[in-house]
């Protein structure tokens, strides 16, 4: 019984032995696993610095396009309120010649009916005047006529 003894032991050794050395060979792989992510993290924090950097200067950069933006859309303004001034301009002209046509057609339609009249005296005027001359003509021909 002894022997089963020392056999079980020896049995239990080698198992133990079979069990650590490939516990070992886990324990290695995980361990370069590891070294690979440790690296890779490693790349992934240089990176990361390189894009926060790279993001901070284009932060920077528009925020200085940002205020010149600015800076020039102030410098416009008084264009702009030039124009409105020109603007306003026009229109005032405008509603001047408004007022100035609307007056100049009141006018014309009060005087066309003093020119319509004026003209039908006129016209009254030259018939008659033509009337009298054609009697005087007339008469002055009898007048010749009785004469001779």
């Amino acid at each position: 019984m002894e022997i089963i003894l020392y056999l079980s032991v020896a049995l239990l050794s080698v198992a133990f032995c079979v069990l650590v050395y490939y516990l070992a060979g886990t324990l290695r792989a995980v361990q370069r696993t590891l070294e690979s992510v440790a690296d890779t993290l490693d790349d992934v924090v240089k990176q990361m610095d390189g894009i926060t950097r790279e993001t901070t200067a284009l932060l920077h950069k528009t925020n200085e396009m940002a205020e010149a933006v600015q800076e020039k859309a102030k410098a416009l303004d008084p264009v702009f309120d030039s124009i409105q001034g020109v603007a306003d301009s026009i229109k005032n002209v405008n509603e001047s010649i408004q007022r100035v046509t609307a007056s100049v057609s009141r006018r014309s339609e009060r005087h066309s009916d003093e020119v319509a009249r004026a003209l039908q005296w006129g016209e009254a005027i030259i018939d008659l005047w033509n009337k009298w001359k054609g009697k005087r003509g007339r008469g002055f021909i009898t007048n010749n006529k009785g004469e001779n």
